[in-house]
C-alpha cells in the first residue's frame, strides 16, 4: 500500500510504502449504479441525507448559465450549494437519472453508502481492500493498468482534461460521470477503480500508517473523516492528481457531492 514521496500530497498521508496481507474478499465489479440504488430505495423507502437536508453540493460546470446564484464552498468555488439536489436530481430540480441509470449513484454520504451495503448483505471496503482491488495484481504502479496515464494515447479513465475548472476538452469522451462499466477493466476485471467518482471506504481517515507488515488493517477506531479513494471526473493534475491507486482523501461521513459514490465488498461464500 501507499506511494513514494514524489507522488504524495503531504496532508493526504499516502506514505510510507508498506506491505499488507489481506484475507480473501469479493468486491463489486463496478460502482453502485443509479439503477442499483433505486432498487434499494424502492425496497426500503430509504431517504438519503441530502434529501433530508434539502440540498447538496453540485459542480458549477453542470449547472445552466441562468442558474440562480447560490452559496459556493469557500476554498473550492466550483462547488455550489443547490437546493433540491440529490441522487434522484443530481443537478437539482428539473434534472433526473432516467438517461443515466447505468451511471454511478452520486450525492450519497458515507452513511447512505453503508445503509445500502447492509441492505445488500455486504459492507464498504476497507481502504486496504479497495487499494488491493484497484491495483489489479500490479505492484508499485500508479494506475490500475500500469505506469502510463494514457498508454498508446488511449484514455483508461474519466478525469478532467483541459484547464480546470473552466475548460474540459472531453478527450476521454465525458464531461461528468460515465457508465459504471466504461473503459477497459483492470487485471481483476474491475471497472473505473480510478476516475469517474470518488468511492467511500469503511475506514476512518488518518495520515499515520504503521510501516511494518500488517494483516487486514482497518484504520483507526474513530475519527472525524472517512476515507475516499480513486479520484473522480473532476480530478486534474493542476490541483488534484489523485486519480491513482494510492491516492486518498478524507471527508466527513455526512458529506455528499456530485462526484462521490461507492462500491461494496463481502467475504467469499456470503
Amino acid at each position: 500500500m501507499g506511494s513514494v514521496d514524489h507522488f504524495a500530497y503531504p496532508g493526504d498521508g499516502e506514505g510510507p510504502l508498506r506491505r499488507v496481507e489481506l484475507s480473501a474478499f469479493a468486491i463489486d465489479v463496478h460502482a453502485v449504479s443509479n439503477e442499483d440504488f433505486a432498487a434499494f430505495v424502492a425496497n426500503t423507502g430509504y431517504r438519503t441525507e441530502s434529501e433530508a437536508l434539502g440540498w447538496s453540493f453540485v459542480f458549477a460546470g453542470l449547472l445552466p448559465d441562468d442558474h440562480p446564484p447560490t452559496r459556493a464552498a469557500a476554498d473550492a468555488p466550483w462547488w455550489r450549494q443547490v437546493e433540491g439536489a440529490s441522487w434522484r436530481s443530481p443537478e437539482g430540480p428539473g434534472s433526473g437519472i432516467a438517461d443515466r441509470l447505468d451511471h454511478p449513484v452520486v450525492h450519497v454520504s458515507w452513511h447512505d453508502a453503508a445503509a445500502y451495503a447492509r441492505w445488500a448483505g455486504k459492507s464498504l471496503p476497507s481502504e486496504a481492500q479497495w487499494e488491493r482491488a484497484a491495483r489489479g495484481g500490479l505492484e508499485l504502479q500508479p494506475y490500475p493498468w500500469g505506469d502510463q496515464l494514457t498508454p498508446d494515447g488511449e484514455h483508461r479513465m474519466n478525469v478532467w482534461q483541459g484547464v480546470f475548472p473552466t475548460e474540459n476538452s472531453l478527450d476521454d469522451g465525458w464531461y461528468a460521470t460515465c457508465p459504471v462499466d466504461s473503459y477497459e477493466p483492470n487485471g481483476f476485471g474491475l471497472y473505473n477503480m480510478t476516475g469517474n467518482v470518488w468511492e467511500w471506504c469503511r475506514d476512518w481517515f488518518d495520515i499515520f500508517h504503521e510501516p511494518s507488515p500488517s494483516l487486514d488493517p482497518a484504520g483507526p477506531p474513530d475519527g472525524d473523516l472517512k476515507v475516499l479513494k480513486g479520484g473522480s471526473f473532476l480530478c486534474h493534475e493542476s490541483y488534484c492528481l489523485r486519480y491513482r491507486t494510492a491516492a486518498r482523501q478524507g471527508l466527513t461521513p455526512d458529506s455528499a457531492t456530485s462526484n462521490t459514490g461507492f462500491r461494496c465488498v463481502r467475504a467469499p461464500g456470503r
